[in-house]
């Protein structure tokens, strides 16, 4: 069986984690199915998916991690194209990847117990955002 559902987050702005995991949790509870998996996807190029620890010091650590690695302050080839200076939102997103897939057992995420879905917001510009969710099982 699959169901399909959105996830909708509201005014995001730039390195905002934003933790998903009870949205997944309740698309899993209504979709009715026992055991399986939840796939959750971001359309657009500049937002992320990935799992952490969400706790204060890891907020403050993947936004200075993200800026050390891919600069928010220099120029990007993808900026001479559309002059929208996100070149570096692009990037970092290409770098985690648009989605997550986690397993579900008798209605539960398998999330370890320190582990959370957290979305990722890379763009320069505030944004709404709409997570589409999958859910694969029996």
């Amino acid at each position: 069986m699959v169901k399909t559902q959105e996830l909708k987050l509201h005014e995001t702005h730039t390195g905002d984690i934003v933790d998903i995991t009870g949205g997944l949790a309740e698309a899993v509870k209504q979709s009715g199915i026992n055991s399986g998996t939840i796939t959750a996807f971001c359309p657009g190029s500049t937002g992320g998916m990935t799992t952490v620890e969400y706790e204060p010091g890891l907020q403050k650590d993947l936004p200075e991690f993200f800026e050390k690695i891919i600069p928010s302050d220099r120029s990007y080839h993808h900026d001479e194209t559309w002059h929208d200076g996100n070149g570096f939102s692009h990037v970092r997103a290409s770098l985690v990847g648009p989605d997550i897939t986690v397993p579900f057992v008798s209605g539960e995420l398998t999330l370890g117990t320190w582990q959370q879905v957290v979305f990722l917001e890379f763009d320069n510009k505030p944004r709404q955002r709409r997570l589409v969710l999958q859910i694969i099982g029996e």
